[in-house]
């Protein structure tokens, strides 16, 4: 987080890409990253629009899924975090 306690779109960009390493429902990715659904919606669309995340269907359910281009974004991230921060940007996974 940043040091005012909110979060940037790049943070959860980062945090829903890190969190869809393995397929992930609408309602786990929306619960786990702390969002709306309105909210949630949106920052899907925006990372499946630009090949980072890719829909999945699992029998009767729709879920999403990291695809190897979210790799690059998600390392770049953390490593950009790390030298503003000495850390790297955390979330409950």
């Amino acid at each position: 987080m940043t040091m005012a306690g909110r979060r940037t779109p790049y943070e959860i960009y980062w945090e829903i890409l890190t969190f869809c390493r393995t397929p992930r429902s609408f309602t786990g990715i929306i619960n786990r990253c702390d969002l709306n659904s309105k909210t949630g919606q949106e920052y899907l669309d925006f990372l499946a629009g630009k090949g980072y995340l890719a829909v999945v269907r699992e029998e009767d359910r729709t879920c999403y899924a990291s695809t190897p281009k979210a790799a690059e974004y998600t390392e770049a991230f953390a490593r950009l975090y790390r030298s503003l921060f000495d850390r790297i940007p955390g979330f409950r996974l």
